[in-house]
Order: structure tokens, then C-alpha cells, then sequence
């Protein structure tokens, strides 16, 4: 039986390139790799994976050079990550908004199903619900039964549309029937010194973000995201237990992804040695130091997340009806 052209020139081109997979494995990296954090400097993902970073380079061998390109919500600087080579040396720091974007975005430059491959999550970072001193409400319920009181009359700020402050109180807002005014700014720093100063009433800050103004008072916090209380707050009861809404978890998430195309086993290096850095009990201690934690998932795990991601985000997007563009 003779086996024909096509079938014989398809198994040839399936065996190349198992071998150039495996062989771009075997030599890699031989060169720095960027690492493009899509938000500014200073907010809860760059703090966190700036925290890690260097004990990846040393492991690996090569320089990380980090390459903060902030802008559309993240989308500017993964647009960059889907768009470059598939070869491991440009990979990308993802978060929170990359389970939103598609669904916010009328027209997105990248496919964030199909462009871009998950990696690894590095860090969940709970996030804390504040209010400035003066706003009189000291517990969750308290500010609740202010916001119903006056609806619209108080204003929250966010790192901007579709981060995760803004993404977080939009979904506390429904599950509480309330409404507030929403006060977008250009970044975690902007929207922290917002809340400090008093220009805006409540936030939802990540941990890393709020920590020392909580510590001094600055801010008053009233609740942990997550369903469990945070080792660096542990006064400060989980908004699950503090309305009776057992099943209210969210985090900003932390994670990296690389262009589609990447061979499987540069993917699995990546994995492997981003999950033994982030095992390191040191390195645990230095993220739970800045109220993150620890993660090192297999990019199944990843992916995995992110459709549960896809579905939470669509689902709140269309009833509460957000918009970025």
C-alpha cells in the first residue's frame, strides 16, 4: 500500500518540528529574556513580580529585563507579548483585566483565547475594602446601609476601567444592591493617594498597596476580599463573613503568559523553574511581606482559571453594563 504524498510531507513537517521544539528547549535561553509588566511601576503587579524576577534570572542563567508598557488596561503591553517571536524571549505579566478585556473592549488588537498561552500564576493578592477616616461607616454593613442611604452620593476610586479595584467594586456594588459614583485614576498610586487625601470615600486596594496607610491609619480598612482572613490583616474580617455571602472570593491575580507558538517544552521550562522560585520559602515570605500569595501553577491550572475568569467578568460586564470603550 503506498502511503501517499501528503500524508508523508505532514509527518515529516510534525517530526521538524518536535525537534526544533525540542531543540529551542534544549538551548534555551542563551539570551536575556524581556519581561513586559503592562501597568505602571509601583501598583500590586510590577511590586510582585519585581519581587521574584531576579531569583528566575539566576536560576535560568540569563538576564530578565523588565519592560513596563502601561496603557489600555493592559492591553498595550500584552498586544506586544502576542505579537512578538513564539520563542520564550518575550514573555508577559498578566492579571485580573485580562479575564475582563474581551468582553469590555469592542475591538480587541490580540485574541486573548488564541494569541496568547498561559505559563504559569504566580501570586492571588487579596484585596482590601477601605474608606477614608471621615467617611462614617466602620464595617461592611455600615458602609452598605450608607451607600443605600444615599445612592450615588458616595465615590470610589480605581486604578482605572477594568483593573481590579474597578473591577472588584463593581462586583461588591451588585452583590450589595448598592451604587457609588466610580472615579477612575491612571494607576494603584494615583488611586491610593486619592483615598488617602480624601478626594475619593472608598477603594478596594490590593494589600501591597494599602498596607502601611492602614497600618498608620490613614485609611480604615473594613474587609478582606477573599474567603479567608489575611496573615498581614488578620483583625480585619473577609467581606464573606461580614454580609453572610459565604461565596464571595475574588483576588487580583498575577500570572505569565507567552505568544502562541512557543514551543511546549520552552513553556514547561518556564513553568518548572517560575514554580520552584515561587516554593522558595523566602520568596513566599517576601510576598506574603507585601500580601500576596504564593502560587506556581502548570499552565493547565492557568488556563484553567482564566475561562472561570472569562465567564465571572462577561456575566457582571453585561448586567451592570461597564464599558472601556
Amino acid at each position: 500500500m503506498r502511503f501517499p504524498l501528503h500524508r508523508f510531507m505532514l509527518a515529516l513537517l510534525s517530526v521538524s518540528f518536535i525537534y526544533a521544539g525540542s531543540a529551542a528547549a534544549q538551548s534555551y535561553p542563551n539570551r536575556p529574556i524581556r519581561l513586559i509588566i503592562p501597568w505602571p511601576t509601583g501598583g500590586a503587579t510590577d511590586v510582585t513580580f519585581r519581587l521574584w524576577a531576579p531569583q528566575l534570572a539566576e536560576n535560568l542563567g540569563q538576564q530578565i529585563v523588565i519592560d513596563n508598557r502601561a496603557g489600555a488596561s493592559s492591553i498595550i503591553g500584552l498586544d506586544i507579548v502576542a505579537k512578538s517571536p513564539p520563542n520564550g524571549y518575550t514573555i508577559g505579566a498578566s492579571n485580573i483585566a485580562f479575564g475582563a478585556n474581551p468582553f469590555l473592549v469592542s475591538k480587541m488588537p490580540f485574541d486573548s483565547e488564541k494569541d496568547l498561552l498561559p505559563v504559569s500564576l504566580t501570586a492571588l493578592v487579596p484585596m482590601v475594602l477601605c474608606v477614608h477616616p471621615s467617611v462614617p461607616a466602620r464595617s461592611v454593613r455600615d458602609l452598605i446601609a450608607l451607600a443605600k442611604a444615599k445612592p450615588g452620593s458616595l465615590n470610589y476610586g480605581s486604578a482605572g476601567n477594568a483593573s481590579a479595584s474597578h473591577l472588584v467594586t463593581e462586583l461588591f456594588l451588585d452583590v450589595a444592591g448598592a451604587k457609588m459614583l466610580h472615579v477612575p485614576y491612571k494607576g494603584g498610586g494615583p488611586q491610593v493617594v486619592s483615598t488617602v487625601g480624601g478626594e475619593t470615600a472608598v477603594a478596594f486596594i490590593p494589600i501591597p498597596n494599602s498596607l502601611q496607610h492602614i497600618r498608620s491609619g490613614r485609611l480604615i480598612a473594613l474587609g478582606i476580599s477573599t474567603l479567608k482572613r489575611d496573615s498581614t490583616l488578620r483583625d480585619v474580617p473577609t467581606i464573606a463573613e461580614a454580609i453572610g455571602i459565604l461565596d464571595f472570593e475574588v483576588s487580583e491575580w498575577h500570572g505569565v503568559v507567552v505568544p502562541a507558538g512557543t514551543p511546549a517544552a520552552v513553556i514547561q521550562l518556564l513553568h518548572q523553574e517560575i514554580a520552584k522560585v515561587l516554593a522558595r520559602p523566602d520568596i513566599k515570605e517576601r510576598l506574603e511581606g507585601a500580601g500576596a500569595q504564593a502560587v506556581g501553577s502548570t499552565p493547565e491550572e492557568m488556563a484553567n482559571y482564566i475561562r472561570r475568569e472569562f465567564s465571572r467578568w462577561s456575566r457582571l460586564i453585561k448586567t451592570v453594563g461597564i464599558r472601556i470603550d
